[in-house]
This record gives structure tokens, C-alpha cells and sequence, in this order.
């Protein structure tokens, strides 16, 4: 019974996770569009590109350029963030390493 109990609280803690990550991001109706920067020379084969990014302050996005970096597990791959439609818009979808 208890484990149960901990296995639906677990759940419904990643649900509100999960719904509380979604749209609550600024909805655009126009996505903005990144600057124009030269992407500097990789420091070495290890280095994996990481796209810049678009960061919500306060109701509007900033664009943060992109960096070259290490991945910290040696199968893993950056995925670049996106634009994903919503009602009225888009919102920015954060990339991450997979």
C-alpha cells in the first residue's frame, strides 16, 4: 500500500512538472530572429557545437549565443531547441543533451 501511495505521489509530481513547463513560457505571436554572429573555431575534437538559445526574462525572450562545449557523457548528443506552436503563437523549447 505504501509503495502505492509513493509511486502515485511520484507521478503526479512529474505531471505537474511537466504541465507547469509547458505554455506557462511567454507565448509569441511573432517568433523574434536570432542575431548574426560568426561561430568561432572549435577548440578541439572533443568540443560539440551548442545552438544558441532563446532565454525567457521576465516576458520576453533574450538570445544567447552559441558555445562550444564537452559533452559530460561520451554517447550523448546536444538537441537544439525550438520554436513550438501554441494557441495564439509559439513558445521556445529549451535544447538539451540526450
Amino acid at each position: 500500500m505504501k509503495k502505492h501511495f509513493l509511486k502515485l505521489s511520484l507521478i503526479a509530481v512529474i505531471a505537474l512538472a511537466f504541465n507547469s513547463c509547458a505554455p506557462s513560457a511567454v507565448v509569441v505571436r511573432t517568433r523574434p530572429v536570432p542575431p548574426v554572429y560568426v561561430r568561432p573555431v572549435s577548440p578541439g575534437p572533443s568540443h560539440v557545437w551548442v545552438d544558441g538559445e532563446w532565454v525567457l526574462r521576465g516576458n520576453q525572450y533574450n538570445y544567447n549565443q552559441g558555445y562550444w562545449a564537452t559533452p559530460k557523457h561520451r554517447n550523448s548528443h546536444w538537441v537544439s531547441g525550438h520554436w513550438k506552436n501554441a494557441r495564439g503563437g509559439s513558445y521556445w523549447v529549451p535544447g538539451h543533451w540526450k
